[in-house]
């Protein structure tokens, strides 16, 4: 069986996010020396991870040396007009950030889009064009082209890219940005419609690769449906609870009424055989919600006699089929015709 290549990003937050995210979906990585540059997944045989930086992520999937990887979004666009064999196959939903333009505090007359604009001309009739420092080259170009943004220069810089207009070989940055924090104690501000792209951790293969070697097709579909099944999770929680009816029938018609008490599809509802100092007619309810729903579920159960509310947290719940599996698939075949 062929053995399946995942590079994962060997540092920073996104480095230590994406490990904790993989071992709470069941993918725990197992690296017996934090200096080693490789490491298995236990719970899938056939697996070999190596640790790479992001950018170094997606070159490597998008040259063949590894068949998957994590990697930022942001990276993925900055380069995916390098080659047509990365794709992204889901967005793991952690490392969000912001891609954004950013101007010195004591710019006070920008504060939108449309104050860059006319601050680009008015630098264009004083014979030079606003330095912007940043290394998403690609990225801020194309955005500021589609904006009608054109008289400006990228300065390439490396390192912390806040200092770039206090050292003034730029007049501002475009950077990625998290929470806002470090760009306030650089004093710059990100100005009305300043951002270029929402980013977050996700998923990316070689086209190529896993098309054509079923072992590593197979491997792929494990990794992502344990993840699927995971991001799914989140979004619920299950209740089971305690109710007395005159009959499952009873029981049920008095949750199926309401959006918030029915479940998924139906509340599972199983009759208690009590203890010999308790009555009779106890029925136990299960039931899976929208997580926002819990706090209004629990006033309205608790109204018709339910007692006994336990509430977990599901590490997965699997749809019928995965629906991030299939576009894959769907995917991966548009792209064999050509080939």
């Amino acid at each position: 069986m062929s053995k399946l290549r995942l590079a994962l990003p060997s540092k920073g937050a996104l480095g230590d996010e994406s490990m904790g995210f993989l071992a709470n979906a069941g993918l725990k990585v197992y690296k017996p020396n934090e200096r080693q540059y490789t490491a298995i997944i236990p719970a899938i045989k056939g697996i070999e991870v190596v640790f790479q930086r992001p950018v170094d992520v997606f070159r490597k999937v998008n040259d063949g040396s590894v068949d998957l990887g994590i990697t930022g979004y942001d990276v993925m666009r900055e380069h995916e007009d390098e080659s047509d064999e990365v794709i992204v196959i889901d967005h793991l939903r952690y490392g969000e950030c912001e891609l954004v333009l950013a101007v010195p505090d004591s710019w006070i007359d920008v504060s939108s889009l449309t104050d860059l604009a006319d601050l680009t001309l008015a630098y264009k009739e004083k014979g030079r064009e606003i330095r912007i420092a940043t290394k998403y080259r690609n990225l801020t170009r194309e955005w500021l082209y589609d904006k009608g943004i054109t008289h400006f220069s990228l300065v390439n810089a490396e390192g912390a890219l806040e200092a770039a207009p206090t050292m003034g070989y730029a007049d501002m940055i475009a950077d990625i940005s998290a929470t806002g924090t470090t760009l306030k104690e650089n004093r710059l501000k990100v100005f009305e419609g300043g951002v270029i792209l929402k980013s977050d951790a996700c998923l990316i293969g070689n086209r190529q690769r896993l098309n054509q070697d079923r072992d590593k097709l197979q491997l792929t579909k494990n990794i992502v449906e344990l993840i699927e099944a995971h991001l799914n999770s989140r979004r619920f929680v299950s209740l089971t609870v305690n109710i007395q009816g005159d009959s499952a029938q009873q029981v049920g018609a008095l949750l199926i009424g309401d959006e918030q008490l029915s479940g998924l599809i139906g509340p599972g509802i199983t009759e208690i055989h009590p203890k010999k100092d308790k009555s009779g007619g106890w029925y136990s309810i299960n039931i899976t919600i929208p997580k926002g729903d819990l706090l209004a579920a629990m006033e309205k159960l608790r109204k018709i006699g339910a007692t006994d509310i336990a509430v977990l947290q599901p590490s997965y719940i699997f749809s019928a089929q995965s629906e991030t599996f299939e576009r894959l698939q769907k995917s991966l075949e548009r792209k064999s015709e050509i080939y």
